[in-house]
Parts: C-alpha cells; structure tokens; sequence
C-alpha cells in the first residue's frame, strides 16, 4: 500500500486568522509551520498570534456585542444561522474530514465522524436557540418577580488538538445560541478546520465580529485571552495544569469558566456481562484517536471469577491493533506531536521496568513514515492501583486492568483517581446498574455501553480534577448566559 499524504491538503497552503468578517494575518507577520503528525513534514502555516492579535480580536467582538445586531437579534433567527453553518459543514464534510484528518494525524474515518458530530452541534443548537425560557417567581402580594437568561457578552474558548472541529463546534453553537460574541483560540498543533469553520461563517452570514478566530502559541495568544479584561466568560478544554493557569489568569477579572480538564476512566466489567458485547466497546474506548481522548477509558475493573477469560481476549485484540498514517485508515493514527509521542513512550517505559505485566502490544504499519509520531498501543495487567499509569492520564493507547472482588471493591478502585469525568457499568443486573451508577464518582456513567456516538444531547463535565460546568445539551445554555431577576411593584 502506497501512502499518498500530500494529497489533502496543498503543500505550503497559508491560512488566516478570522477577525470581524474577515481573513488576516498575524499583525507581526510571523507564522506558525505546520507539521503532519503521519509524517512530521509541513505543509501549510497559521498566524503567530500574539496579545496585540488577541486584543484586535476582543475589541470587534465586544463592538459586535454591544452595537451590532447579534444579542438583539430574534433567538430563532439566530438559530438559522447555526444551522446554515452546520448545511455549510456538511456541503464541505469530505475537505474538512481529510483537513481534521491530516492535521490532527487521525484515520480518515475519524476525521468523517469529527465532521458528523459538528454537524449535530450546529443543528442541535441551532433548534435550541429560542427554546430556553426565563420564570415568574410567586413573590408577596402586589409584586411580580421574573427571571430572564442573558447572554454573558464576550466569550472566550480555548479548544484543545484532540477534537478541534467537534469541541469548536460545542463551544460555538451553545456560546452564540445564547447571544454570546466569540474569540477561539485553537490549539496551535491543530487549527486548520476552526479557521476553515471560521470562513464557513462568514459565508453563512454571522455578522462581522460574531466569531474570531485566533491561532498562536498558548503562552501568547491563550494567555492574553484568558486574561483579557473584555473577555465576560472563559471556556477551556485541556490539561489541568493548564485549566488551573487559565483559571488564575480569569479570576483576576472576576470571569466565569468552563473548565473540562481530562480523566482517567473507568469501566467495570462484572461476571454477569455480555462480555462479546463488551469487547470491541473496551478496546475502542481506549484506541479511538490514539487513546488522545479525555474520556478515553483507560481502566478496566474485571470482577476475578472472569479476569483471565476477560484479560485473554483483550490481549487477543490488542496484538491485532496497528497503527498508521491517516490516510491508510488503519486502527490508529499517529500522535499529536513528538513530545505526546515521547510523553506515552515514558509512561509504558516506566511501568514495565516497574514490573507491571504487559499483556499485549500491537503493531505500527511496515509502511507508516518513521518521521511519523507513532506509539505501539499496549495492554498492561495485574496493575498495582497506586500506581503512576494506573493513577495519571497518559493520553495515549494504553490500558490497564485491574482485579476486584466485590461491587463495593469494584466502586471504590472506581473512585480511586483524582479524576472523575466518564464511567461505564457492564452488568445485566437491573439494580447494580442503578445502584452503582448513583455511587461512581463521574459526570457520564453509561450502562452497557460506552461514548454514545458523541452525544451531542447529554450534559458533559467532570467532578473532581475533571473540571466543572457543563457541556453540551441544554446545560451548555444554561453555562454560556447568566440569570437576570426582575421585580415589578405594582399595588
């Protein structure tokens, strides 16, 4: 198989920033080369953003919001704007899934269901946007009290590399259904499709200073958003490092935030599973995008009486898996640069000088470029759950297994991380489903099942150092306006 990885995108292609309509280079002039993770080679370029770009891009969004028309304009009109960028995602679904694709180093599969899932944002929010309602509150006699939801006013989101189109898409359609003006900052190691998303926009026919678009260095461009004093609200999705600075960086202002800041998740396979059933769920959940998924589930409890059986059968899956460049479409692509690739290669280094059992590991394509940032996805068992990689989150295609014997063992290994954002439950035992579901510390649990194809409907968010707020459904509305109470004296 020959690997065509010029193909998708022109080599040496430049893109722009997007600033009140409009496309614009960096006011320094400077740029950022862009390298495909598939082959470590460039082939296009993006703005060096810094704090004078960001600024410009603040300024249009905050005169979009306070003289133009978008947080006057009729909810449902806005609403038809969301969903005509979504018809315009879709018109150009094949050269933003072979541009997520390529950018990001993701199989092409992947890259389609990126672009499927904006979609459903755009959709989603675009029939929401007249759907939230304020309230009338009984008061004392001869009053009338109300509640209206207002947009915050400038939002600010900082997107990750893993899923830059589908995260795009969630900050976007709940921040401008609700009235909101936007400046995102991508991640500057995947920007292309929220730049191309961006002149989507304009075509669609947000008004100029709507949506910006700012690419840069994080210690630059990010910085300078998270700690503009004209930003109302910060999203961010992202390490908890990073979420904590940014965190400091809006506090300054008195800023609201959304925070979603990773996991390391579980799923529990009790002795009554349907473990056929089980099987390539476990095993995607941990592969899909290179294992680079904040709710990757990268632990998996087994109840002992089926741990061997379970554990034999992920390794048979396991020594199956290889990884390749995008195009090739194989199990997994490559990781998002060299220091992720490194960063999962010490993490596996680590825990087998440490003694823990490797059960399993796959391959990478004889034909991937060894300039490419590949990692062999490994299974690791028995493992200690105090461990470093039974503990912190790798972001990488590593799993692990762990043992336990009871369903109050198997909670508590569940809640023993400082994570907390996704679990699953595999049982077919109607009242261990609900009583472990309520019990397992975790902003998703899902029953037999895992991930949902996105789920573009349901809350997401974490507890514990998985962040707070929520995304996605009718809670990110709720998250990107802010309650207004009104009482009339009338006696």
């Amino acid at each position: 198989m020959v690997h065509n990885l010029s193909r998708v995108v022109a080599q040496d292609k430049h893109f722009l920033n997007i600033v009140n309509g409009r496309p614009v280079a960096a006011l320094s002039q400077e740029t950022i080369t862009v390298l495909c993770p598939s082959d470590g080679l460039a082939f296009a370029t993006i703005p060096a953003g810094d704090a004078d770009d960001v600024d410009r891009a603040v300024r249009a969004a905050r005169e979009a919001f306070d003289r133009g028309p978008w947080s006057r304009m009729p909810a449902f009109e806005r609403g038809r704007l969301l969903t005509r960028l979504g018809q315009l995602i879709e018109q150009h679904g094949d050269e933003l899934a072979a541009l997520e694709s390529r950018d990001t180093g993701k199989p092409i599969r992947q890259g389609r269901a990126d672009v499927a899932a904006a979609i459903r944002y755009y959709e989603f929010y675009g029939g929401a946007a007249d759907k939230i309602h304020g309230d009338t509150i009984p008061f004392l006699d001869g009053y009338t009290a109300l509640t209206l939801r207002e947009p915050h006013g400038v939002v600010a989101g900082i997107i990750p590399w893993n899923y830059p189109m589908q995260i795009m898409a969630r900050v976007v359609g709940a921040a401008l259904a609700m009235g909101n003006t936007l400046v995102i900052k991508p991640a500057e190691d995947a920007s292309l499709s929220t730049i191309r998303i961006g002149e989507l926009a304009i075509e669609a026919g947000l008004p100029d200073g709507v949506l910006n678009v700012i690419t840069g260095y994080g210690r630059e461009a990010g910085a300078a958003l998270s700690a503009h004093p004209d930003v109302d609200y910060v999203t961010f999705t992202g390490s908890p490092a990073t979420g904590t600075a940014i965190q400091q960086a809006a506090a300054a202002n008195n800023r609201g935030v959304t925070m979603e800041l990773g996991g390391k998740s579980p799923q529990i396979v009790f002795a009554d599973a349907d473990i056929e059933k089980a099987l390539p769920v476990l095993v995607n959940a941990i592969i899909q995008n290179g294992g680079q998924t904040c709710s990757a589930g990268s632990r998996i409890l087994i109840e002992r009486p089926i741990y061997d059986e379970v554990a034999a059968a992920l390794g048979e899956r396991f020594d199956k898996l290889v990884a390749g460049p995008h195009d090739a479409d194989l199990d997994l692509g490559a990781m998002i640069n060299p220091a992720q690739k490194r960063r999962v290669e010490d993490y596996v280094a680590s825990a087998a000088e440490a003694g823990i059992d490797v059960i399993a590991r796959g391959s990478i394509d004889a034909q991937a470029p060894t300039t490419g940032y590949y990692v062999v996805p490994v299974l690791f068992g028995a493992v200690d759950p105090a461990a470093i990689i039974a503990q912190e989150e790798v972001f990488g295609p590593v799993l692990t297994l762990f043992a336990f014997d009871d369903e109050q063992e198997a909670i508590r290994l569940a809640n023993h991380t400082d994570y907390g954002l996704v679990a699953g439950i595999w049982t077919r035992d109607g009242a261990r489903q609900h009583r472990v579901a309520k019990r397992v510390r975790a902003g998703q649990v899902f029953v037999n099942a895992y991930g949902a194809g996105g789920g573009v409907e349901l809350p997401f968010g974490g507890f514990k150092k998985s962040g707070h707020g929520r995304e996605k459904g009718f809670e990110a509305l709720y998250d990107m306006s802010a309650t207004k109470t009104i009482i009339f004296r009338h006696d």
